[in-house]
């Protein structure tokens, strides 16, 4: 049975664990099943993208990446 998240997307929340600790942030994105979030400004890499034909440049782009949902807290909820 799975349980049920009291967080929700838009809702404020705090890293209580982890290198990104004591940072604040709105969960962008929520994935239920496998327990993860997405946090504004939380656990950001960066990615090399090679040229291709929708991006003759390439470059470098950053993006957040999940986190576990037992390494936050919620401050605020919308």
């Amino acid at each position: 049975m799975r349980r049920k998240l009291k967080i929700k997307t838009g809702d404020i929340v705090k890293v209580i664990a982890g290198n990104q600790k004591g940072t604040q942030g709105k969960i962008l994105r929520v994935f239920a099943n496998k327990n993860r979030v997405i946090v504004e400004g939380v656990n950001v890499v960066k990615k090399h993208n090679k040229p291709n034909a929708n991006n003759p440049k390439g470059g470098i782009t950053e993006k957040e990446l999940s986190i576990d949902i037992s390494n936050i807290s919620l401050i605020t909820s919308d």
